[in-house]
C-alpha cells in the first residue's frame, strides 16, 4: 500500500461555500458565465440535478436554474491548493501534483515508510484528511493502494469526504465490476469501440487477450489497457513531473470574423502565455495556434524555433502569422496560443529584429471579447467602507448587489448600490 491519491471534493465550489456561508448546503456552480461558458466545478448539491464539469453553462442553467452561478476566484483556489500540497509534502517529499486539487504521494518517502497493514494506511489517510480540513476548511477524498491506478480508483470510491484503502490481493475484486471508462486512457471513442465488442466493464476487458486488444487498439494502447485491466500498474510517483506546455485559450460569446480583432486577441493570448513562462522561469521552442471555427472544426498550427524563447514579441509574431494562414471568414468561436518544447533557459533577442505593430483594435474591445472588462462579476470579493467585506451577488443596469458576509460570519444581508459607488471597491 505504497501510493496515496488525494482529490479535493468539488474543489472550486467547496471553497466558495466555505467563504460564503449563505451558499452552504445549496447548489453552487463555478465556471464561465457567458453564453458559451462551461462548468468548471459543481457542488454536490448541484450534481443531484445532473450538473457536471465540462457541461455547457446553458445546459447547467436549464437543469439547475436556482443554483448560485459564480465566475470563480482562481487566486484563492491556488492559495488553498498550495496549502494542500504542503500538507502532502509533510507526509512524503515524493508528491506528484496532477492539478490544483489532485495529487499522488509515494508513501515510501514518508518517515514511517510504507504502511504494512490496512489500519496503518487508514491512519495515514485519516491524519492527512484531518490536517487539510483544519488548515483549509475543505474536504478531501483519499485512496491508498499498491499502485497509482488503484489508489485513484480508491479515492473515487471514497467520494465525497471519505477514505478507501485497497488491501493487497483485493485489487481485481474492486476493479473488474467498474465501467471500462474507469481506466486511464479509455475515453469516449475507445469506450464506444470496445462497446461494439461487448466490453462494458473492466472485467469484460480483462477477458480479451492481449493480441486481440493490440489488433483492436494498437500496440501501445492495447498492451497498456491489457495490463491495467488486470490491476498491473508499475508507474512510479514522479515528483519531478514537468509541464509539457503552457497555453491559454478563450471561447467567445459570438463568432468572430474581423481579421484585425482576431489578430489582436492572439497577441493578447500570447502576452498571457509569455507571462506564465516568465513566472515559471521557462521558455519554449514550439508555438501553437489553436482555432475552433463556427462549425466546431478545430485546427492546430505550429511553428518551431531553433532555440527556446519566452519573449512575447516572438510568440505573438509567430502566432499571428499562423492565424494569417487560416481561412477564418466563416467565423471563429475559440482561439488558443500555446508554447511547448519547454526549457529552463532562453537565448535572448535571437529572433526579434523589430517590435510587432500595435493592434488596430482598441484594448477595451479585446478586453470585452476575452471577458476581461473591469467590473463586478458574481462571486468576486469586495469591500465597502461602511458595511465591510462581502461578495458580488449580481450586477447589471448600472447597479451591483452585494451580500455582506465572510467565512467566519453568519449569512449576511444583501444590499444594492450604484455600480460606480465610491465606497465600494474590489477586495
Amino acid at each position: 500500500m505504497r501510493v496515496l491519491h488525494l482529490d479535493l471534493d468539488a474543489f472550486f465550489a467547496s471553497v466558495e461555500q466555505r467563504d460564503k456561508p449563505s451558499l452552504r448546503g445549496k447548489p453552487v456552480i463555478v465556471g464561465g458565465l457567458g453564453p458559451r461558458g462551461v462548468v468548471s466545478t459543481a457542488s454536490y448539491e448541484a450534481r443531484v440535478f445532473g450538473v457536471r464539469s465540462a457541461m455547457s453553462m446553458s445546459e447547467a442553467r436549464s437543469r439547475c436554474p436556482n443554483a448560485a452561478y459564480l465566475s470563480g476566484r482562481y487566486a484563492v483556489y491556488q492559495s488553498v491548493s498550495s496549502v494542500v500540497m504542503a500538507a502532502l509534502r509533510a507526509v512524503s517529499p515524493v508528491v506528484e501534483p496532477l492539478s490544483l486539487d489532485e495529487a499522488f504521494v509515494d508513501l515510501a518517502g514518508s518517515a514511517e515508510g510504507v504502511p504494512t497493514t490496512v489500519s496503518a494506511a487508514r491512519s495515514v489517510g485519516a491524519r492527512l484528511r484531518s490536517a487539510i480540513v483544519e488548515t483549509t476548511g475543505v474536504t478531501a477524498s483519499v485512496g491508498v493502494a499498491g499502485s497509482k491506478l488503484m489508489a485513484k480508483i480508491a479515492s473515487e470510491q471514497a467520494k465525497p469526504d471519505g477514505l478507501v484503502v485497497v488491501s493487497p490481493g483485493t485489487e481485481v475484486d474492486l476493479l473488474h465490476p467498474l465501467p471500462v471508462r474507469a481506466l486511464p486512457g479509455v475515453g469516449p471513442a475507445t469506450a464506444a469501440r470496445l462497446m461494439r465488442f461487448g466490453v462494458k466493464t473492466v472485467g469484460d476487458l480483462a477477458r480479451i487477450t492481449e493480441p486481440d486488444l493490440v489488433d483492436l487498439l494498437g500496440d501501445s494502447h492495447g498492451r497498456s489497457l491489457h495490463r491495467l485491466s488486470r490491476a498491473e500498474d508499475a508507474r512510479a510517483v514522479n515528483a519531478e513531473r514537468e509541464s509539457k506546455s503552457v497555453s491559454v485559450e478563450d471561447t467567445f460569446d459570438r463568432d468572430l470574423t474581423d481579421p484585425a480583432l482576431l489578430a489582436a486577441i492572439v497577441a493578447r493570448l500570447a502576452e498571457k502565455v509569455a507571462g506564465r513562462l516568465v513566472k515559471a522561469a521557462l521558455s519554449g521552442r514550439t508555438i501553437t495556434l489553436k482555432t475552433r471555427l463556427h462549425d466546431f472544426t478545430t485546427l492546430s498550427r505550429s511553428a518551431t524555433l531553433p532555440a527556446p524563447t519566452d519573449d512575447v514579441r516572438v510568440i505573438a509574431r509567430l502566432a499571428t502569422r499562423l492565424l494569417a494562414d487560416l481561412d477564418t471568414a466563416s467565423g471563429v468561436r475559440l482561439l488558443g496560443v500555446g508554447v511547448s518544447g519547454l526549457s529552463d533557459w532562453v537565448q535572448d533577442d535571437l529572433f526579434v529584429t523589430e517590435r510587432p505593430e500595435p493592434a488596430d483594435e482598441p484594448a477595451e474591445v479585446v478586453d470585452d471579447v476575452l471577458h476581461e472588462r473591469r467590473g463586478w462579476y458574481p462571486g468576486m470579493d469586495v469591500e465597502h467602507a461602511e458595511h465591510g467585506p462581502g461578495w458580488v451577488w449580481g450586477s447589471g443596469r448600472g447597479r451591483v448587489t452585494v451580500r455582506f458576509e465572510t467565512a467566519t460570519t453568519p449569512p449576511g444581508p444583501v444590499r444594492t448600490f450604484a455600480a460606480d459607488a465610491p465606497d465600494l471597491s474590489p477586495a
